[in-house]
């Protein structure tokens, strides 16, 4: 079970944005090091960087639980999440930086206009680049990492679509950290605290994703039915599978992709013709039947 921790309200549509207890430590630090203005500043940009998502999740008809509140965004913990079309966790993720984009013109004129004071309307737009341009980077749970994810998605298989996603974040992580710790050893010295922070908590999140990835499956296995019900009957393009007989059940679900709907061909030992023509309910019932998962497709179809 899951400890929700840090502190939450309600503010939209019943949604509940929590904030993470990294963002918490980074208020209490900004309240002792002077820098509440900027700290207040930030969170405005976060918040407002987050309800973009939420609205875009929303246009899609999600169903979001929570929102956690980051210092660099936020995550959205969206029920069923796996049985999104990738299109729509592309544009999802990008509505956030879109938001900063529209923040930093508007704080731009402002400025402009001499309403706002120069030096604050200057770190308020450098702000919004600097959490728009860390977003997207391809590191989940940033929202370039989840863009990343969509884009592996439709060469790969979801499994390894979910573990090259993970392993290339984990990459990104440690990359990330050892650039903070690295800073020691310049002339300015000293070690960067808010990147150790966030590095730390990018690499324990891809971490527990890695070691996730057989439940992640499990579950857009589970939502893949009825998502491609309606489209399975009104007719839809299906995404071929060729496989021997002797591959099993659980080696042919492993190579289900995202957004395709498949029909697999089982060839005979000399791949001189098909044996079977397998749709993909068929295949998901071996699976998730003990008993069968790990049986041949050509004893499971004989």
């Amino acid at each position: 079970m899951n400890k929700r921790r840090g502190i939450s309200w309600n503010l939209w549509f019943g949604i509940t944005f929590r904030f993470h207890p990294l963002f918490t430590l980074l208020l209490l630090l900004s309240v002792v090091t002077g820098y509440v203005v900027e700290m207040l500043t930030l969170f405005g940009i976060v918040l407002i960087h987050e309800m973009g998502h939420v609205a875009a999740a929303k246009s899609f008809g999600w169903d979001i639980r929570e929102v956690q509140l980051l210092p660099f965004g936020g995550v959205a913990v969206v029920e069923e999440a796996a049985g999104t079309p990738a299109y729509q966790e592309a544009a999802v993720a990008l509505a956030g930086p879109l938001q900063n984009v529209w923040m930093m013109l508007v704080g731009y004129m402002l400025m402009l206009l001499g309403i706002i004071p120069p030096v604050w309307g200057q770190y308020f737009i450098e702000a919004n680049l600097l959490i728009a341009l860390f977003n997207l980077m391809p590191v989940l749970p940033l929202d370039g990492g989840k863009v990343m994810q969509a884009v592996i998605g439709l060469w790969l298989p979801y499994q390894k679509t979910m573990q090259a996603a993970s392993m290339v974040s984990l990459i990104m992580s440690a990359l990330f950290i050892a650039v903070s710790v690295f800073h020691l050893l310049t002339d300015r010295g000293g070690i960067q605290l808010n990147g150790l922070l966030i590095g730390g908590f990018l690499f324990y999140s891809n971490w527990y994703e890695w070691r996730g990835v057989p439940y992640r499956f499990m579950r857009f296995l589970l939502h893949r039915e009825r998502r491609f019900e309606e489209r399975v009957f009104y007719g839809t393009l299906a995404g071929p599978i060729v496989v021997h007989g002797h591959r099993k059940a659980v080696d042919v679900v492993q190579l289900f992709m995202r957004d395709r709907y498949h029909v697999v061909y089982v060839l005979d030992d000399r791949a001189a013709r098909i044996c079977h023509i397998i749709p993909e309910q068929a295949m998901l019932d071996c699976y998730f039947d003990q008993t069968k998962r790990g049986r041949t497709v050509a004893e499971l179809f004989a």
